[in-house]
């Protein structure tokens, strides 16, 4: 078991190693793990030799300035390339950024709540709060007038937590005919309106980014940072992850509406986001882990399970940072970098372009340093390529399948150990 992949994921032993042998064991001992290891170690080499310091000889401390320093070039380089000058204020950036996304060749499609049960939801249970800030006494004057999306994205921000309880309570009741295809869409929140309720938010997360998965709406919101320093390069990463994130939920629910409890699954993804679509040799998997694998094999293969409800495309998603190279060639430095970090000082420093551009935005000093979507991102890889190994990928696709097997005799045949 690689020992650098636990302390990289500051996992749990002797859990993790433990967790490494079993699906060691189940998919014939390929070495996954050691394989990853030292393609990551090689990733570390070349590119910290990329970035003119001597891989065998650099410390954390510089390798991480180093790796700041760049991510601030290619911030630069990107505002210029979308547009930006440097008498924009940080609303006019944004808006640009939010044009330069939208305008990428990546699929927006999603599966997500009708915008009349969104409507009807509201009209059973009006936003007071909401209503008050625009100066509405009606809540369908209010929907004839206003953006829906602006609305549903408000809620969580300008209504109590109580209101929310109640609201979240017609969820029950969903049912798949209450759910359409359309794209997805980004909103820049007016900072007139909103500021005072999302202020909160953003000072939490550090970012102003969020979205809402049953809308299918990424909300980008008002703050009072005027730095543009570090902006374009931390928001349309998050952007570009934020489609990748309603879609993948959009083909997980769409999977799972053929099941009776359909409500209940909803429900219990967006509060808790249960790791537990799959179990892969005693493992709990996650959605995304799968939708990532068999979105790589794009058209190559595509299991018979998945249809008719949902197709290739749905499945199909890019990174952010091969997605923005597409706007600046040279950000194709970071591509495939977002599981590549190395130990130092008992901590990752890590090649994640998100990670590193939120530590130059939000001026992260050495021992703060951002490593989130980095081990985020390392975690989903181990699995994915585990996953790739025939025995254990035939698992999880007896247990996603709807229709073929009874849960009970899914479960009975792994536990017989007959993959």
């Amino acid at each position: 078991m690689s020992k650098m992949i636990s302390e990289l994921l500051g996992a749990t032993e002797p859990m993790f190693s433990m967790a490494i042998k079993q699906l060691e064991d189940a998919s014939g001992r390929p070495g996954v793990d050691v394989k990853l290891t030292a393609e990551i170690i090689g990733q570390v080499y070349q590119k910290t030799a990329g970035l003119k310091l001597d891989p065998k000889d650099t410390t954390g401390k510089v390798l991480y300035a180093e790796l700041l320093f760049r991510v601030k070039k290619d911030d630069e380089n990107l505002a210029k390339f979308i547009g930006s000058r440097q008498k924009d204020s940080v609303d006019e950036l944004l808006l640009k950024i939010k044009h330069a996304v939208e305008a990428l060749n990546i699929n927006k499609k999603c599966w997500v709540l009708k915008k009349s049960v969104a409507k009807s939801y509201l009209r059973k249970t009006p936003p007071k709060n909401i209503m008050k800030i625009l100066g509405y006494r009606s809540v369908d004057s209010m929907l004839k007038n206003e953006n829906i999306y602006e609305i549903f994205g408000a809620l969580r921000f300008a209504e109590s937590s109580s209101w929310l309880k109640t609201f979240n309570n017609h969820y029950k009741s969903l049912k798949p005919t209450d759910f359409e295809t359309r794209d997805i869409q980004i909103l820049q929140l007016p900072p007139e309106k909103w500021i005072k309720f999302t202020n909160n938010f953003v000072a939490k997360k550090l970012h102003s980014i969020t979205h809402v998965k049953e809308m299918g709406i990424i909300l980008m919101l008002p703050t009072n940072n005027i730095i543009k320093d570090g902006l374009a390069i931390t928001v349309m990463p998050l952007l570009v992850h934020y489609i990748n994130e309603i879609r993948l939920y959009s083909s997980y629910f769409k999977l799972q509406q053929v099941k009776p409890n359909f409500a209940k699954i909803f429900i219990d993804t967006l509060n808790a986001d249960p790791y537990n679509a799959a179990i892969m040799a005693g493992q709990n998997i996650h959605w995304r882990v799968i939708q990532r694998y068999f979105g790589k094999l794009e058209q190559e293969y595509h299991p018979e399970i998945f249809e008719p409800h949902v197709q290739p495309e749905d499945l199909h998603w890019r990174k952010a940072e091969s997605v923005m190279y597409e706007i600046d060639p040279s950000l194709a430095w970071w591509r495939d970098l977002d599981y590549v970090g190395i130990m130092h000082s008992g901590k990752p420093v890590t090649f994640n372009l998100i990670d590193v551009a939120m530590s130059y935005r939000n001026n992260y000093p050495y021992n703060e340093r951002a490593i989130f979507h980095f081990r985020e991102s390392l975690w989903n890889e181990l699995f994915i390529r585990y996953m790739g190994q025939k025995t254990l990928e035939h698992q999880i696709l007896l247990q996603l399948d709807n229709s073929i097997l009874a849960p009970e005799t899914i479960f009975k045949t792994l536990n017989k150990g007959n993959l």
